[in-house]
């Protein structure tokens, strides 16, 4: 009997499969629960952050202490989170938590002024759907508009920058959201950004014609593995570095499970 497809793809997704067919199907076809990470945890509080910048506060206005109110009001309203609270912070591990998200949003003015930034889309989410049966979907971080009027896709990330030989790698969720911009908003945009606020870094790519046929490709050719796979309920381990991270090794063939 055939697994269900799920209902839409996105660049997290896409990945996930990538790296390991059988850990996507644990998380996204059978929803197999996973812990509450602190790294993802405190990546939403920081995004709440920079999102409340540049939606409550015009250019001009978004200083080191707007982003300092808008970590404070993100960190109360995270108090209430259900992921936050799976965590069990102590009190001094809460206050190394939150430090450590204020490092991150201050390392962001080091990247950019945001008083020079006209975003015209925070937090946007697009979605497409296709001939070929896919939902294509994603949230893009920020939506700006350039000096000559050029769209600028940008992506904040928490964590720290890869080497120099993996950085092509890291741009396939960007390049997906400039594919979806071409086919929803009628342009590409002109560049897209990955902000590393962990060290700080800026890895930059500039979508052609054919990167933009090549993300197509890709995408479809992700999207029929998936059917493929769920058509035959088989979803191969594919061992890696990331395994040791992955908390459903108990369940992997690949280390000894059934």
């Amino acid at each position: 009997m055939a697994l269900d497809l799920p209902r839409t793809l996105t660049p997290t997704k896409i990945s996930a499969f990538t790296n390991c067919p059988l850990a996507f199907r644990f998380t996204v076809i059978e929803h197999r629960p996973e812990p509450t990470s602190p790294y993802s945890v405190k990546g939403t509080l920081v995004h709440a952050a920079l999102e409340g910048l540049f939606w409550r506060h015009g250019p001009g206005h978004r200083s080191r202490d707007a982003a300092e109110a808008e970590l404070a009001r993100a960190w109360e309203a995270l108090q209430t989170d259900p992921e936050f609270a799976e965590l069990a912070l102590s009190t001094d591990d809460s206050a190394v938590f939150l430090d450590d998200a204020r490092r991150l949003v201050a390392n962001y003015y080091r990247l950019e002024d945001p008083n020079a930034v006209d975003a015209v889309g925070v937090e946007l989410g697009v979605e497409l759907a296709q001939e070929s049966g896919i939902r294509l979907r994603g949230i893009i971080d920020r939506l700006d508009i350039g000096p000559e009027g050029e769209l600028i896709v940008v992506d904040y990330k928490t964590g720290m920058a890869p080497l120099e030989r993996y950085e092509q790698g890291r741009m396939g969720g960007v390049q997906t959201y400039a594919l979806l911009c071409e086919r929803i908003l009628g342009r590409a945009p002109a560049e897209v950004r990955l902000l590393y606020l962990g060290d700080p870094v800026v890895i930059s790519a500039f979508p052609t014609a054919q990167s933009l046929r090549g993300q197509q490709q890709r995408t479809s050719a992700v999207w029929a593995a998936i059917e493929r796979a769920c058509a035959a309920e088989d979803f191969r381990p594919r061992p890696g570095p990331l395994c040791q991270f992955c908390h459903f090794k108990p369940s992997c063939p690949a280390f000894g499970a059934a």
